[in-house]
């Protein structure tokens, strides 16, 4: 159940956005849980958006020895992490309500673009996107061969 693709979106006054159909329609609440976790990225100004089943596999592989005694990197990360994601409903009109710090944080502009990136859809700020879209395409056989190498190492 892959996101993929992109479509331009609005947050209204209320920091509501409304998931557009193309990626809610790959959503299925029985099977990835029915709410989702946002999750500010400050380094590309993005909101991460993962289902809930998405959320907690991923959680859970990335502490392969739960501790009360984490080294000091991990609590660290654990408690930026933690405290940063929030998790938010869609209402009945398709709609979750974006945290108002996150979007303030971030800088956020009503005018967004919504992202699928396999696992989670992101939200960024839809000018900026797309003035750069053409660059990052660009990128992408190089970033492709650049991860390649990094695995076979």
């Amino acid at each position: 159940m892959p996101f993929t693709g992109q479509a331009q979106a609005n947050i209204d006054a209320k920091q509501r956005l409304a998931i557009p159909a193309k990626f809610r329609n790959r959503w299925d609440p029985d099977r990835d849980g029915s709410t989702w976790f946002c999750i500010p990225w400050p380094q590309t100004g993005s909101l991460r958006l993962y289902t809930q089943k998405m959320h907690n596999e991923l959680i859970a592989s990335g502490r392969r020895d739960p501790s009360l005694t984490p080294n000091a990197d991990q609590a660290e990360l654990d408690v930026i992490l933690h405290s940063a994601t929030e998790e938010v409903d869609i209402d009945t009109n398709n709609r979750i309500r974006l945290p108002a710090w996150q979007i303030e944080h971030l800088g956020l502009p009503r005018e967004v673009i919504v992202l699928g990136a396999g696992d989670r859809l992101e939200i960024r700020a839809r000018d900026e996107w797309l003035s750069e879209f053409n660059d990052r395409l660009a990128k992408m056989s190089e970033l492709a061969s650049k991860l390649a190498g990094r695995s076979n190492q």
